[in-house]
């Protein structure tokens, strides 16, 4: 691995052990298209559905790869993350899967109750905070101290960034023609990092631009001020991309997102509604925001080929509903 200022970023080899990892684990979920939507942009778009992935996320497959990469005698002690909802839920069912590895969760208590349902089905013990970074990650500090519990970080971890590039390899294959662009959502840059390493090292002359809510936009101003920027109170009814990017994401999206944008509430609402009705494909906000981002006008993507990663479908619909 290579190191990025004190920590290792993923190599192309641990890329290609991810994907060895998830063969036959994770769905090899599909990629769609939209007349439509291609009328509407001007673009030849490909929706990689990640909200088709177990548990309803493209979060499994950092998780799994997390999990798989430790030696037995550390998961026998449990595995323990902070997470909003999707991580949480993917960390949970990837210990399931390895003989019942006891997971602990610790949640903000503005979570959205769908994905905490989701996490304690999986068998996950939950353990509320309050909604800000220093209570999560302290909380999960405690778990680990208490039980000797392994942290499964939501992003700042080579390994789970290796997991999520396989969503942009995929993607990559699959859509039968070079991508000019991939668009993808970035909350706390796992996913991003991975997709933009995906490109570099399969698809070099594949854009990557990372999306983003205005209300949670701290990775557009840290990668405009060439430093971490964090965003105090995110606000945002894309509530998977709250999290704030850690020195390691910030460093490859700095080096390897070729753009950032910044994308407005009413926007992610719209564009959310459209997969919705059009393409009857249920995704949550943060899904939706790099979709609106390309409705928006906001990126330049005119008689080029886009790939675009639809990253969970895990929606409180009542809350949704009451928000819009």
């Amino acid at each position: 691995m290579n190191v990025v200022s004190g920590a290792k970023a993923p190599e192309v080899t641990d890329l290609h052990r991810a994907a060895e990892r998830l063969e036959g684990v994770a769905h090899r979920t599909p990629v769609m298209t939209s007349s439509q939507f291609d009328d509407i942009t001007g673009a030849r778009v490909f929706f990689k559905c990640e909200c088709f992935q177990r548990m309803g996320a493209f979060k499994f497959r950092g998780a799994f790869n997390t999990v798989a990469s430790l030696e037995p005698a550390e998961r026998a002690r449990g595995v323990v993350t902070h997470s909003s909802g999707n991580h949480g839920q993917a960390v949970a069912l990837a210990a399931k899967l390895f003989d019942h590895t006891k997971a602990y969760v610790v949640v903000p208590k503005n979570a959205p109750q769908v994905k905490l349902q989701a996490m304690e089905g999986y068998g996950a013990e939950i353990v509320l905070c309050e909604p800000t970074m220093a209570e999560r990650e302290s909380g999960a500090t405690q778990i680990i101290e208490r039980t000797g519990a392994a942290l499964i970080h939501p992003f700042d971890d080579p390994r789970v960034i290796a997991g999520q590039s396989t969503a942009a390899r995929e993607l990559i294959e699959q859509a039968g023609r070079p991508l000019d662009l991939i668009l993808v959502p970035v909350g706390g840059g796992g996913l991003a990092s991975g997709t933009a390493l995906a490109a570099r090292y399969f698809s070099p002359s594949t854009r990557v631009i990372g999306c983003e809510p205005a209300g949670a936009d701290d990775a557009c101003r840290s990668v405009e001020l060439g430093r971490r920027v964090p965003v105090e109170s995110p606000a945002t009814i894309a509530d998977g991309l709250r999290g704030q990017l850690s020195q390691l994401t910030f460093e490859l999206i700095h080096k390897y997102v070729d753009q950032m944008v910044r994308v407005q509430e009413a926007d992610i609402r719209a564009a959310m509604r459209w997969v919705w009705d059009r393409m009857k494909i249920l995704i949550e906000p943060s899904a939706a925001v790099p979709v609106a981002a390309l409705m928006a006008g906001q990126i330049e993507a005119g008689g080029k080929s886009v790939g675009i990663i639809l990253s969970g479908g895990n929606v409180d619909i009542e809350a949704v509903i009451d928000h819009g």
